[in-house]
């Protein structure tokens, strides 16, 4: 498919990912290019975003039962050990450290997404929520983990420093 490209069109099919992810050839674009393209991976991230809290409220909602919000707990405990162990390097989560902050930062989200994803197993297993709600809600986490996953990424490249 890429051999009918032209050469100049080939670098920019080569150039863009999943994530918006952008390779160096992102500098021979013009300036409103550029910013078009950072408007639309916001977009992106908050459209993942609106999908992920609209699942999540469906999963309550349709099944009249609103267990399965115990979940919301673990999505707001989840980056607090981030923000508040690893400060402005989020490099240093995903490299091998000896700093015990980073690992102890590293245990505490580790056990917060395995509570995301047991909390509704475990509601299901007691019978207080069906299937329905059981796969709403752990679709809802993984769309919301896409998205923190693309935001990541995307701080990497344009400098969102949150993280």
């Amino acid at each position: 498919m890429l051999d009918n490209l032209t050469s100049s069109a080939r670098q920019n099919f080569r150039c863009f990912t999943l994530c918006g992810e952008a390779s160096n050839s992102m500098a021979d674009l013009p300036g409103y290019m550029i910013a078009c393209l950072q408007s639309g991976k916001l977009a992106f991230l908050a459209i993942l975003v609106s999908g992920g809290i609209v699942l999540q409220i469906l999963a309550c909602a349709l099944y009249n039962n609103w267990w399965p919000m115990l979940t919301v707990i673990m999505y707001v405990l989840l980056p607090m050990p981030l923000l508040f162990f690893a400060g402005s390097d989020a490099s240093s989560i995903f490299s091998e450290s000896g700093n015990s902050w980073v690992d102890a930062t590293k245990f505490l989200t580790g056990a917060s997404a395995v509570g995301s994803i047991a909390i509704p197993v475990i509601l299901k297993h007691a019978g207080v929520i069906g299937w329905g709600a059981m796969a709403l809600d752990l679709s809802s986490f993984f769309v919301i983990v896409m998205a923190i996953m693309c935001y990541i990424k995307m701080n990497d490249d344009n400098g969102y420093s949150m993280l």
